[in-house]
């Protein structure tokens, strides 16, 4: 099957309350985790899926920091652009927020909470699939009973999505990444709001698997998800990240080393962004970076 090119959506609204008084002045996704914005991680996890044109959506209010942060991308060999959601009307309105940025193309849709690390084999497999079907993930958890859970068949087909239920059919949750065929956006727009008023993400992936159109890719034991929303996981995320950075020598989420892996910037630009960045230890990491690949 031909490759089918694929449009992101990074969606990084909300008011962060589960983090407050943290996010009292500040977005929750421009939060460190470690050495990083959290932003970046859901970022380079796009990238490293083949995806260069990305449209963020955050508050009218935050959206000038994440301009000032991330700007149109063009040092990371990627198209940004920004998009406002007014309000926090669920997961799924970001797909009607995009639909003109995504016209008649698939779109993979990021949280900008959430955190993938390890071997992506899974979702290079999942965007090189059929276009037409919509694509979750299945991440193995403990306790799934906070999280929208995945009943799988015997031969590993969905069978049903329980959100946060009471007794769990699996300890398969699901991450906050998405793939949608074309026309997600009209299938969103059906959706009847949820008792908080919201497109609730849980509910279109049931339209999908009532068509026949969902499949579920799993993460197996070589990737890490962190799902950033508390305190807690906020600090869990930072000390694995500095834990595997530490050992390895290597930087978790940066859209500098990214962006030349995938062939988005050549040598020379690499060169040109690092002259940019000020004294700092990132900085002297990507020169490390690029002295090793000249």
């Amino acid at each position: 099957m031909a490759k089918v090119e694929h449009r992101g959506i990074l969606l990084a609204g909300g008011k962060g309350t589960r983090l407050y008084p943290l996010t009292a002045s500040v977005s929750k996704h421009l939060m460190a985790v470690f050495d990083k914005p959290m932003i970046y991680y859901p970022l380079t996890t796009l990238m490293m899926a083949g995806i260069r044109e990305i449209l963020l959506i955050s508050t009218p209010e935050d959206l000038p920091r994440y301009r000032a942060l991330l700007g149109d991308g063009s040092p990371w060999g990627v198209r940004l652009e920004y998009a406002e959601q007014a309000a926090p009307r669920g997961i799924a309105e970001a797909l009607v927020i995009g639909e003109e940025f995504t016209g008649d193309l698939p779109a993979m849709l990021a949280l900008g909470d959430n955190l993938i690390y390890g071997r992506y084999d899974f979702l290079r497999k999942a965007i090189d699939g059929d276009p037409e079907d919509a694509v979750i993930f299945a991440y193995r958890v403990d306790d799934p009973s906070s999280y929208g859970v995945i009943d799988f068949g015997t031969g590993g087909e969905v069978l049903g999505i329980e959100e946060k239920p009471a007794n769990p059919r699996s300890h398969w949750a699901v991450p906050g990444l998405y793939i949608y065929p074309a026309g997600a956006a009209a299938e969103a727009r059906r959706l009847a709001p949820s008792g908080r008023g919201e497109m609730e993400i849980t509910d279109l992936n049931r339209r999908y698997l009532e068509q026949g159109r969902l499949r579920a890719h799993k993460m197996g034991r070589g990737t890490a998800w962190f799902d950033t929303g508390t305190p807690q996981d906020l600090l869990e995320a930072a000390n694995f990240i500095e834990a595997i950075q530490r050992r390895q020598g290597l930087i978790i989420g940066c859209p500098e080393e990214v962006a030349y892996h995938q062939g988005f910037i050549d040598h020379d630009q690499l060169t040109a962004r690092i002259e940019e960045l000020p004294e700092c230890a990132y900085r002297e990491y990507l020169a490390r970076v690029a002295e090793d690949l000249a």
